[in-house]
């Protein structure tokens, strides 16, 4: 009765069981691609890396989407179909042409392996599953005889320092693009959610100026609020264009968009690091902002500058500051709304989700109770056996 009663309300949850996808968010990918172009074959051709990936919807699409564009070319046209890894804490199911990587996007180990599994060779290939081990003293990857990978300790360079954090081997290849869903689970409190989101987002940037080549292209999914400008802003260091996008499968009633960030440039002097990441709130890499002209000036002048000339300065640098957001709404009013109720044919079948999950957190706790259950069970039975007794 509940999936009949969702199908209903909706037909993009509906639509995706229909099509394979394993949830409704590869509607969204797929909107913001006709949007901006983000899939375009010719743009993507050593890989695609999607970041807190399950259920796996996102990656699904990509397979589907840059095999067909592999099969459609002439055998001399073809480049060969890209690398997708698809990385998540939780245990995936597996996705044909898929690369899946289960790790921490906060670890130098994961960068490490998502840059190992974009340059392996394709004789020795293998979609089975990597695993990241999170733990300082286990921080780097070796991949055993049995295709698992096992984590070792990272090798150190002369001075000490991680020899990955300084030089970035020239030969090896980056993502083309980098795509990121990923969001906590919401509390009902929109403040802590959009706290918890916007960390989320700034540690996926922060491994993205690991994986992303020079032109490159970044989505990922934010929840809007007052610090959306500051995040716009922290991107715009990096990317040339920046600007937030809500595709059609997106309700309107979710604060839910897409940050859609493209021609990666990073700034002169910019490492990536893991021990001074872009989360860190009390800094932030930027170049130094100029002075306002006003201040110029009147320094010019070599003059003392009375209070009421200062406070014309700083509202006029507050001006300065001040940054529009630009915001796009994907697609018109032709198709099907998200938020709209549509009618399901009695004769039409209820379909079960196309994948249910490995590792759900409540299929844990419900374990947890259960075991609960029969250690009161076996309690309240002793219980009673000692009253017998007595």
């Amino acid at each position: 009765m509940g999936r009949a009663s969702k199908d209903k309300r909706d037909i993009y949850y509906r639509k995706a069981k229909e099509e394979g996808y394993r949830a409704r968010s590869a509607y969204k990918l797929l909107q913001l691609h006709e949007e901006f172009n983000i899939l375009n074959r010719d743009e993507i051709q050593t890989g695609v890396v999607v970041l807190c990936a399950a259920p796996g919807s996102w990656s699904q699409l990509l397979a589907r989407h840059l095999r067909e564009e592999v099969g459609g070319r002439t055998e001399k046209q073809s480049l060969g179909a890209p690398r997708i890894v698809a990385v998540d804490l939780q245990e995936m199911m597996p996705i044909e042409g898929v690369q899946l990587l289960q790790g921490d996007i906060t670890s130098e180990a994961t960068a490490r392996e998502i840059i190992r599994l974009l340059n392996i060779k394709e004789d020795t290939a293998s979609v089975n599953d990597a695993y990241v081990d999170s733990e300082e003293d286990k921080s780097a990857i070796q991949t055993d005889k049995g295709g698992r990978s096992t984590a070792r300790r990272p090798s150190l360079a002369p001075g000490g320092r991680n020899s990955y954090s300084d030089h970035t081997n020239s030969c090896e290849k980056k993502a083309d693009l980098v795509v990121c869903d990923g969001a906590p689970d919401v509390t009902g409190m929109h403040e802590l959610d959009e706290y918890l989101q916007h960390h989320l987002l700034l540690a996926a940037l922060n491994i993205t100026t690991f994986v992303l080549r020079c032109g490159g292209t970044f989505v990922t999914k934010i929840f809007r609020g007052p610090n959306t400008p500051f995040l716009v802003a922290k991107s715009e260091v990096f990317f040339r264009h920046v600007i937030i996008a809500k595709p059609r499968s997106s309700r309107n009633a979710s604060m839910e968009a897409f940050m859609v960030c493209q021609d990666y440039q990073p700034p002169a002097g910019y490492r990536p690091s893991f021990d001074r990441p872009l989360t860190t709130t009390t800094r932030c890499f930027t170049p130094v902002a100029p002075l306002p002209p006003a201040f110029m000036h009147l320094q010019s002048e070599g003059r003392q500058i009375t209070q009421k000339e200062k406070k014309g300065v700083e509202d006029q640098a507050c001006m300065m500051e001040s940054v529009i957001v630009p915001f796009l709404a994907c697609g018109d009013l032709s198709g099907y709304d998200a938020d709209m109720c549509y009618d399901r044919d009695s004769d039409v079948p209820v379909l079960p989700p196309v994948h249910p999950p490995r590792q759900a957190p409540y299929m844990t706790t419900a374990c947890k109770n259960d075991e609960d259950s029969v250690v009161a069970t076996n309690g309240a039975e002793d219980i009673m056996k000692r009253r017998r007794v007595e």
